[in-house]
């Protein structure tokens, strides 16, 4: 994969430091344990759904700081009583990092059937949302002034 250096336009852009760093770091080989699906659930709700099989609600967390959110997967010491033959089904230590956009915040997290779900919503601030404008018609309006 080619990689794209972004270092002309940190000279002339302002504020946009976190999204060249997402850029910059897209190509990155990512882990795919556990795997997961993000999904548009409304026009203002999104839904992560992880896939967390043999893990209990003790031994995942749910995190959100700073535009990042943070599932975490710890696997509690297993019996040593018991001898397995064969493993197929992975309970090793996780850590899922997702960025998220400003004005989403995390609305809950359940378990169900071995899915992990994380429930986002997007909450723009009044003041950001676009306006109409009333365009009217007439003299212009003169500003008054008095002396002090």
């Amino acid at each position: 994969m080619r990689h794209l250096d972004f270092s002309p336009l940190y000279r002339s852009t302002v504020g946009f430091d976190r999204l060249f760093s997402m850029l910059d770091s897209a190509g990155n080989e990512t882990p795919s344990y556990p795997p997961y699906n993000i999904e548009r659930t409304g026009e203002n709700t999104y839904r992560i759904t992880m896939a967390v099989a043999g893990f209990t609600e003790d031994e995942l967390s749910v995190e959100a700081k700073e535009h990042v959110l943070t599932i975490k997967g710890e696997k509690a010491d297993e019996d040593t009583d018991r001898e397995i033959l064969y493993r197929g089904i992975a309970s090793r230590t996780f850590e899922r990092r997702f960025q998220i956009a400003e004005h989403v915040r995390v609305d809950g997290a359940s378990l169900e059937n071995g899915l992990l779900h994380v429930d986002l919503i997007r909450e723009i601030p009044e003041a950001m949302k676009p306006r109409k404008i009333d365009i009217t018609s007439g003299s212009a309006k003169q500003i008054e002034t008095t002396a002090h």
